[in-house]
């Protein structure tokens, strides 16, 4: 087997070959599909443009039949053009503005606005989200980063050598890197399951064998853009398949192709047949149901659930994928089905409705289905809620405004009352900052963003204790990891200031039963229980995770990109809320968001440790159903995000009522 070096690994394919008056010809120029004794080729096939690059890909394989073709032709090119001269690309990558990116409003209509967000039709883009191959994070290599281990090659050229078979334990499934493999023209008459593990590939070619079917593990392979099966006696394509969302070619010519198969490919193409294979594909069993992790040492929970005077609450996050977003474009792996707004939200409420919890912050939901779906529902379950959109809500009519997604937080109404609520537009919050008036970076990162956080402060009605919960969603880009250090430090020091001034809050006025507990008094916003949740879109690494649980973070951290943002970069991130992460005493789960492009940690509950304990978190998903899951959100789960969830007990303040502190004991609000 020979190998073409990365700087050479363009040599895939030759260039397509020219036609006469729209007939295809083949690389000698005579017409293809007349006289070429391949299945299926005859003259009275369709010849749709589709089609026809079919017919021409189907050719330039045949042509590549002998020994290590292209690894011949890629090093003979190496040695007669000179780099400088003829740069050798990769045919099979796009030109740079070929594919739409995040920021390229091209496509769809979209277009600028006059606050820099793209918009269609007066209503914010999809495109301005993450997506199945735009990640929320960039990220240094680790096992699930989006691009490949580093190696000095990524193509592997084992073409028209004969080989009969491949074994699962071959050692060709352990080079994770390669982005090209080329087994073509050999004697095989199956391909093992692992070839899932290659999930850089981007082209695969398989023609030329001996397979009369494939497994449905290459599915997993959502980076394939080329798949040559060209030539082979394959009747039927797996439905698994339908998740190759960036499959621009897949070669059939020459099989015994199922007719209505076949047909799809040849009327419409590639893209319409990973279509259909997609939303026919038969719906997998459920994922097991996710448990409770109990964080309490054996036997304190029962103690803890017996002792009347104990209080305790929980709290879920999550981001449910609002409908806006939610498009095929963005998750072209997911059945259309199972996107469908319908679909999706009784999926999102039965999720919601297991947890039962007393706080629940969610993200994503836009106002119409916040107003006409979500307060009714969950009124009817014993829940009140609060809501706040995105800040770009204010510069649209009536209808668009009805599309913006924006931050809630629901609780339950007979266990809690909303005392206040305060919004947090952090553009307009940073704009009010004097430190901040005269930073052009502040200007054009982080006033150009439509970000917000929604604050509830919250009284239990039976005890009188207090609570402030923080529902944040923080910008999503990667390029961006400097806006979100500074939206989180004004989230941060806008709770120091709310809090404080809710602890100056008069107590409740008593009951008069003499036998209920009078309501706790606060010295200061510090004894108040405090909790942050929400989509961060940082993973634990991140300059965001470290300053809230360290409480501190130099000015020149990394993540801020050597922009200034005044205080916060002359001396540096502080805060004195004492926060820990509910998951951090056995580690962050694996993925709180999964994509093909993305799989990692960035919602988080975060709690005040001086006012709360966590006693239990919600485990992470099954891992034997991931292994078969490219992402989410599919046919069991409605969003790409998960939810968290997390039980934590209220650590008890002095009692004021007592003529002295106990002497012998320690301070429980330090325990």
């Amino acid at each position: 087997m020979q190998s073409l070096h990365h700087h050479q690994n363009s040599i895939s394919h030759y260039p397509s070959p020219p036609t006469n008056g729209g007939v295809a010809v083949n690389v000698l120029g005579q017409p293809i599909g007349v006289g070429q004794g391949s299945p299926g080729s005859a003259s009275s096939q369709i010849i749709t443009p589709h089609w026809q690059q079919q017919l021409l890909k189907c050719e330039m394989i045949r042509a590549s039949r002998s020994p290590h073709h292209r690894a011949r032709a890629s090093a003979m090119a190496s040695r007669t053009v000179t780099k400088s001269a003829i740069p050798i690309t990769n045919p099979n990558k796009p030109p740079p503005d070929a594919t739409p990116k995040e920021s390229d409003g091209a496509e769809n209509g979209a277009s600028p606005n006059t606050s820099g967000e793209l918009t269609t039709n007066g209503v914010n883009s999809n495109i301005n989200h993450p997506s199945s191959t735009v990640a929320p994070v960039a990220e240094v290599p680790r096992p699930t980063a989006t691009k490949p281990p580093e190696n000095s090659w990524s193509s592997l050229d084992m073409g028209g050598v004969q080989i009969k078979n491949l074994p699962p334990t071959s050692g060709l499934f352990s080079f994770t890197f390669l982005i090209n493999l080329y087994l073509n023209h050999n004697a095989l008459t199956a391909v093992p399951a692992e070839i899932a593990k290659l999930r850089h590939l981007e082209l695969l070619d398989l023609s030329g064998n001996n397979l009369q079917t494939l497994p449905s593990e290459l599915g997993m392979l959502t980076k394939l853009k080329e798949l040559y099966l060209f030539d082979n006696h394959i009747a039927t394509i797996p439905p698994e398949l339908g998740t190759l969302h960036q499959l621009q070619t897949l070669g059939i010519e020459g099989n015994p192709l199922e007719p209505s198969l076949k047909a799809i490919v040849q009327k419409e193409g590639t893209s319409a047949l990973i279509s259909f294979l997609r939303d026919s594909c038969p719906i997998p069993p459920p994922p097991p149901q996710r448990l409770l992790r109990d964080l309490l040492p054996p036997g304190e929970r029962d103690a803890l659930l017996e002792d009347p005077n104990v209080e305790v609450f929980s709290v879920l996050c999550y981001n449910i994928l609002c409908e806006l977003y939610a498009t095929e474009r963005l998750y072209g792996y997911t059945p259309s089905w199972a996107l469908e707004w319908p679909y999706r939200r009784d999926l999102i409420m039965a999720e919601i409705d297991k947890h039962k919890a007393d706080f629940m912050c969610l993200q994503e939901i836009q106002t119409a289905q916040y107003e006409e779906y979500f307060t009714p529902k969950l009124g009817s379950m014993g829940y009140d809620g609060v809501y706040y959109p995105k800040s770009r809500y204010k510069t649209m009519g009536e209808a668009d405004r009805r599309l913006v997604d924006g931050c809630a937080i629901f609780f339950k109404k007979s266990k809690y009352q909303l005392v206040e609520q305060h919004p947090l537009e952090f553009s307009t919050v940073a704009m009010q900052r004097p430190d901040f008036k005269k930073t052009d970076d502040m200007f054009n990162r982080v006033l150009i963003r439509g970000d917000i956080a929604l604050i509830g402060l919250f009284e239990n009605i039976e005890t009188g204790s207090r609570h402030v919960i923080a529902n944040a969603h923080i910008c999503w880009d990667p390029k961006y990891s400097d806006v979100k250090l500074v939206q989180v430090a004004l989230l941060v020091d806008e709770l120091e200031k709310v809090a404080n001034n809710f602890s100056k809050y008069p107590p409740r006025p008593p009951s008069g039963d003499s036998s209920v507990k009078p309501p706790p008094t606060y010295s200061d916003g510090t004894k108040i229980p405090i909790i942050i949740s929400g989509d961060c879109n940082s993973v634990p690494s991140s300059g965001v995770y470290e300053f809230l649980a360290n409480g501190s973070l130099p000015g020149d951290h990394p993540d801020f990109l050597a922009h200034s943002y005044g205080r916060y970069t002359q001396d540096g991130l502080r805060h004195r809320l004492g926060m820990k992460s509910a998951y951090a005493g056995i580690g962050e789960l694996p993925f709180t968001n999964f994509t093909p492009s993305f799989r990692g940690a960035i919602d988080y509950i975060w709690y005040s440790t001086s006012t709360l304990s966590a006693t239990a978190v919600l485990n992470e998903v099954d891992r034997g159903y991931l292994a078969k899951a490219v992402g989410f959100p599919d046919a069991h789960n409605p969003s790409d995000h998960i939810p968290i969830y997390a039980e934590f007990r209220v650590k008890p303040p002095r009692d004021p009522q007592a003529a002295r502190p106990p002497p012998v004991f320690p301070n429980p609000s330090h325990a």
